[in-house]
């Protein structure tokens, strides 16, 4: 099996990749990344392997990319513009990423019926007040006046971009909706809280808390996400489907910021900061974020696995091991 993933120096195509070249039957994988938010050091585990090739180019311009489509077996669309803060303040590039580049590889994959599994977010769902999501929830998005909903518009838009190639052209393809997959090598440059808190708490300086604090987040940990997202590569009966990933541990943020402290023994304190100096006037947010995974249990028995304090000790590992 010859896979190509999109996105593939980001985070979580960095550890996909390890994944896939563990596995004896995948022949080749192949990454393509622009590297504007992924990195080389995130593949540099795999980097010296024969099978695996780096591509360097946009997923919106790059000449080959129908071809390397083609003579893949498998697709994982990971590219996108990613990060509350990114999102936020390039809302242009987020649309242009996510809509128009996502088309083209879409385009492409269905052209030659490849399987492609794409990343959607659980941003989708929106301002709904549900405790849990379900993958047929209906969808509650933000004014437009609100750039921090470009994001959730645009990845949407992905979605009934597959699902109408899978009605009109029978192609084999797959959304999963990502709930705050963390782990080692994220970057919490782009937003992400996580890796932003461990770095602070590390750093012995104050954890940033946006907003009041009482917002609640599931996080999961990359490697359950990439034992998900391999799954579902292998399992036909996704094809046409969606299906959340992430844990159901809810957590507040303020919360979260109080364990990372304990965790790390940190000296650090809690800074609360108005979400309007954080990020732009009038930024919405939504209160609770939490999966219902029951469609993913019962096709693959998948649930997540590692514990929160895993997550914070593997990030805080890997940042110690880059100082």
């Amino acid at each position: 099996m010859r896979c190509l993933i999109t996105g593939g120096a980001g985070f979580i195509g960095g550890h996909l990749a390890e994944a896939l070249l563990k596995r004896p039957d995948v022949t080749a994988v192949v990454a393509v990344d622009d590297l504007s938010t992924g990195s080389r050091r995130n593949v540099a585990k795999v980097m010296g392997d024969p099978r695996f090739s780096l591509k360097v180019g946009s997923i919106l311009d790059l000449p080959d990319l129908e071809t390397l489509i083609a003579e893949s077996d498998a697709v994982i669309h990971l590219a996108a513009a990613v990060g509350v803060e990114l999102v936020v303040h390039d809302p242009i590039r987020t649309l242009n990423t996510n809509v128009y580049g996502t088309g083209r590889v879409l385009e492409y994959a269905a052209a030659h019926g490849i399987r492609t599994i794409i990343a959607s977010t659980s941003e989708v769902y929106g301002k709904s007040r549900k405790d849990s999501f379900e993958e047929s929830d209906d969808l509650l998005i933000g004014a437009p006046t609100r750039s921090r909903w470009s994001y959730a518009c645009s990845k949407l838009i992905d979605e009934f971009f597959l699902m109408a190639y899978v009605r009109n052209r029978s192609f084999p393809g797959t959304v999963v909706r990502f709930f705050n997959t963390v782990g080692p090598r994220q970057t919490g440059e782009y937003g992400m809280v996580i890796p932003r808190f461990v770095k602070a708490a590390l750093n012995g300086e104050p954890l940033k808390v946006y907003g009041s604090g009482r917002q609640t987040r599931c996080f999961c940990h990359v490697a359950d996400t990439v034992r998900a997202l391999t799954g579902l590569l292998d399992c036909r009966a996704a094809c046409g489907e969606i299906y959340n990933i992430g844990s159901q541990n809810s957590i507040a943020i303020s919360e979260l910021a109080q364990l990372v402290i304990a965790e790390l023994n940190s000296s650090s304190g809690i800074e609360t900061v108005s979400y309007d100096r954080a990020y732009a006037k009038g930024f919405e947010d939504m209160l609770r974020r939490s999966p219902d995974t029951t469609k993913l249990s019962n096709l693959l028995g998948w649930r997540a696995e590692l514990p929160l304090k895993k997550i914070i000790r593997d990030v805080a590992d890997d940042l110690a091991s880059m100082y």
